[in-house]
């Protein structure tokens, strides 16, 4: 590990003027640390924002608020989130070992680095860790890799399964800079990869996660998060799919899905959406729905059985959200 400088954020004023300066904020530090030991990850300076207030989990008329730096599971044990949006509970707690998820903020999950195996290899080419290196998974072992977002010049799958569910549910995040507040849906935080991988996040420098606002709504009755996996614990998606519908009199008037594991940003399936829109709830438009789902799908060497895992994850995701309520 190379040596760093440390500095504990007085307030968030001091945070965002260091984080200006070039401080990199640190939390729980699940990833960061990880891959500061393994060179991957270099910060000169480090800042410490655990002191900030912002781990409150708050019901409002319209939404679910939840701090940055609430701990995954508080968030998942809170019960506001149980009673409002009991989706993100489940994704919380398929995300990560129960000693990560007491440790890991909500942030820095969304936060986190990509889990490419070529990504931590530092003798491998790899354009997010070293741009214009080139991509060892493209022609490499890639059965864990994307099939949806992919580029000429990366090919690695987003590793939150938080995100997966937020960007199904519309939520937005609430974030402080040098420039002021902003707000902005969570799907726009993540940038596709393009001819420019390295690039992964719209943040601007030294601006500061604050808060995820997740809207309350006919969506939470009937919401499910499936998660495919190589095993039980302590593992990333193989294919996950967020499920969503508002469902009256047996018709679905409109649904919000999202796929992990398959995408290099959490996948909005939009076209899954348009598909049961306006449907009968049934077995029918659920099927409708997983054919769209796969559109656009680029397998590579090793991971065309994808195609046909998320087809059937979303259409059994869209069957456990439909019984649900």
């Amino acid at each position: 590990m190379q040596p760093f400088a440390f500095q504990t954020a007085r307030d968030e004023r001091d945070a965002l003027a260091a984080g200006a300066a070039g401080g990199r904020y640190i939390a729980g530090g699940t990833t960061l640390i990880d891959l500061m030991r393994e060179e991957v990850e270099r910060p000169e300076w480090l800042v410490d924002i655990n002191g900030l207030p912002m781990r409150d989990i708050r019901a409002t008329a319209d939404h679910l608020i939840i701090g940055a730096l609430a701990r995954m599971a508080e968030v998942a044990a809170d019960p506001a989130t149980a009673q409002l949006q009991p989706m993100l509970a489940e994704a919380l707690n398929e995300g990560a070992s129960p000693q990560l998820r007491n440790m890991a903020s909500i942030g820095g999950n969304l936060m986190q680095r990509v889990r490419c195996p070529y990504f931590r290899m530092l003798d491998a080419p790899c354009n997010k860790r070293a741009p214009g290196s080139g991509c060892a998974a493209i022609d490499g072992i890639n059965a864990g890799h994307a099939i949806l977002g992919t580029s000429a010049h990366c090919v690695a799958t987003h590793p939150s399964d938080l995100a997966v569910a937020l960007v199904a549910l519309d939520a937005t995040l609430m974030v402080r800079g040098a420039a002021g507040e902003r707000t902005f849906p969570v799907e726009e935080l993540y940038r596709l990869p393009g001819d420019t991988p390295h690039l992964e996040h719209s943040l601007q420098p030294g601006e500061l996660i604050v808060e995820v606002r997740v809207p309350r709504g006919a969506f939470a009755e009937h919401a499910r998060y499936l998660k495919v996996r190589d095993r039980s614990s302590y593992e990333f998606a193989v294919v996950s799919v967020a499920a969503a519908l508002d469902i009256r009199d047996r018709t679905i008037w409109e649904a919000r899905l999202a796929a992990g594991g398959v995408g290099t940003v959490p996948w909005r399936l939009r076209a899954s959406e348009a598909a049961l829109a306006g449907q009968p709830l049934g077995v029918e438009a659920f099927r409708a729905a997983g054919q769209a789902a796969v559109q656009g799908g680029r397998p590579l060497s090793g991971n065309g059985f994808k195609v046909e895992m998320l087809r059937r994850t979303t259409i059994r995701a869209l069957e456990m959200a439909g019984k649900t309520g």
